[in-house]
């Protein structure tokens, strides 16, 4: 075996325990493939049949009543009556535990209170095997240059669920190169210190990978602005299962005008259940 020969199968094994990992993540009990519902709360208390009580969206933040023998736990505290979540800021999310082993996630997207019930029993998530994807290859995983902007821009991009948006502060640029071209994404924070997201869609969108958007991490830029910018690594977001996400959509800048034959494919549940 030649030394690129094995450089190959370790640049695989790695992809493949990463992806392995992303794969359990979003098998999680309580993650987004047990999303029953997707709610959109109002002034007016409402109840919904898969989480308890009666919800609603006051001028003091998401608030619930819950009858004689409903129960929610909040912090590790049993909540009876009447509750008051607070306001909430934007993308921000709190969970509230059922005594059937589900979750109550609360939230805000696009400037709106919303309640989004997550249960393992999920019919989504029990039939779930895995996501298609790309053979890793090394030719997609390319080093790029970080542009930083002289101050982050304040970045409005549309949602999954139509008529809403989303605004992102996007703190600069990730310039790359690929076949004598070179591309620009515009790049928002990632969840790590440093890090960056870019989402974009690409020729292959709406073909092999999921119309409407992927994602890709990218970790932050080495002293000199340098980061790798990873296809194998680009992921689906949770509305490329389900149409219970608010994902946000990429920039219109970040609109590939090549083929990224690399990372995660359609999942099989959007391409049988359209």
């Amino acid at each position: 075996m030649t030394v690129q020969d094995t450089a190959r199968d370790e640049f695989t094994r790695q992809w493949e325990q990463w992806h392995a990992a992303h794969e359990r993540a979003l098998a999680d009990p309580h993650g987004f493939l047990a999303v029953t519902g997707l709610h959109w709360l109002t002034g007016e208390p409402t109840r919904y049949p898969d989480a308890p009580g009666a919800w609603s969206s006051t001028e003091q933040g998401i608030a619930v009543h819950l009858d004689e023998g409903e129960e929610l736990v909040v912090d590790g505290t049993a909540v009876h009556g009447h509750h008051r979540f607070g306001i909430l800021d934007e993308r921000a999310s709190l969970y509230a535990a059922v005594g059937d082993g589900s979750l109550v996630e609360i939230a805000k997207r696009g400037g709106h209170d919303i309640l989004r019930p997550r249960h393992p029993d999920n019919e989504l998530r029990v039939r779930f095997t895995h996501t298609p994807a790309y053979p890793p290859d090394p030719r997609w995983s390319l080093t790029g240059r970080y542009l930083p902007f002289d101050a982050p821009r304040a970045t409005t991009v549309g949602a999954a669920v139509e008529g809403l948006q989303h605004v992102y502060d996007a703190p600069g640029e990730v310039e790359f190169d690929l076949d004598g071209r070179t591309h620009r994404l515009t790049v928002f924070n990632g969840s790590g210190p440093g890090t960056l997201q870019a989402l974009f869609t690409d020729a292959t969108s709406g073909v092999t990978t999921y119309a409407a958007n992927r994602a890709l991490s990218i970790p932050a830029p080495d002293s000199e602005g340098r980061v790798l910018v990873d296809f194998n690594r680009a992921t689906n977001l949770p509305c490329a299962y389900t149409d219970l996400a608010t994902c946000p959509l990429p920039p219109a800048e970040n609109r590939l005008p090549i083929p990224i034959e690399a990372g995660e494919k359609t999942p099989h549940e959007r391409t049988t259940n359209p």
